[in-house]
């Protein structure tokens, strides 16, 4: 006789995605560390060849190779150095051949994307339902930490993420919203920062946000529905605020004392996952 592992109960089912989600968080911080480095380099590649200049001949750098290093010392990170989250407390959060510190932020990731795969296994159970909000959440968190370290959202995330919500909705493996909710989610969230960004450039002579915040509302659009768009943005704007307030007494603010929209929006994001998106008119008194 067979079994599927509905029958194992729910604990079982989310314990097995929050491993899973573990292991997709340490190939997390490949994607958010190299990306930008990718656009970088293929952006000088092309200003190369629109300035007439040979390309360089650049070692081998995407998102597998070449293997993890130690910044420091160029260590090749073995495979039980790298353990999700294990490995960086058994090291004690430094390199095993130079002892230079490895920023927390690596087990955090591991352990944040764990959490919410756990998460969308337990509300969802061992669904396609569930396998879709995970995928969400990791490129939500990627898109989040990329647009925190660089200012940028990169269309291979957003993009992808957008269809996704698109085609979970079609395909009905998002019970949240009908295709048209997606769909005109996925436009009124695009033209509304796009009208946003258009006023305040007029009025001001200056960008207040860029073109990625535009495709990373859109897609919460596609996944959320049209009715969710304002309770989002009004949650990134109060996340945005606390945090920007925070850093401004912290002497936490970078030059020009910017903060990216994107890592707010996906914070809005998530709180519409866990908690749904009418739970933040609430919050708010509305």
């Amino acid at each position: 006789m067979g079994f599927s592992l509905e029958e194992l109960g729910p604990w079982f089912a989310s314990i097995l995605a929050g491993l899973l989600g573990l292991l997709i968080g340490s190939f997390l911080n490949v994607v958010i560390y190299r990306m930008p480095k990718m656009m970088e380099r293929q952006w000088a590649q092309e200003c190369a060849e629109l300035g007439g200049s040979p390309p360089e001949s650049l070692e081998t750098f995407n998102l597998l190779a070449p293997r993890s290093r130690c910044s420091s010392c160029g260590h090749l990170i073995r495979w039980y150095e790298n353990i999700p989250v294990l490995s960086y407390i058994f090291l004690r959060g430094r390199c095993s051949a130079c002892a230079a510190p490895y920023g927390v932020r690596y087990p955090l990731v591991e352990a944040v994307t764990g959490a919410l795969f756990f998460f969308c296994a337990w509300r969802w159970g061992w669904t396609l339902t569930a396998l879709a909000w995970c995928g969400f959440s990791a490129a939500l968190l990627t898109l989040a930490m990329i647009d925190w370290d660089t200012t940028l959202l990169p269309d291979d995330i957003t993009l992808p993420l957008l269809w996704a919500g698109l085609l979970s909705a079609a395909l009905q493996w998002n019970p949240i919203v009908t295709l048209p909710e997606a769909l005109w989610g996925a436009v009124a969230g695009y033209l509304s920062l796009w009208l946003v960004y258009w006023a305040f450039k007029l009025v001001t002579g200056k960008e207040g946000m860029g073109y990625g915040d535009f495709k990373l509302f859109a897609a919460l659009g596609a996944w959320f529905g049209w009715s969710a768009l304002i309770p989002i943005i009004l949650m990134a704007s109060i996340i945005g605020a606390v945090i920007g307030i925070a850093m401004k007494f912290t002497s936490g603010l970078r030059e020009g004392g910017y903060l990216p929209f994107g890592p707010f929006l996906a914070g809005a994001g998530f709180t519409a996952m866990i908690f749904g998106p009418q739970s933040i008119l609430q919050f708010v008194g509305l």
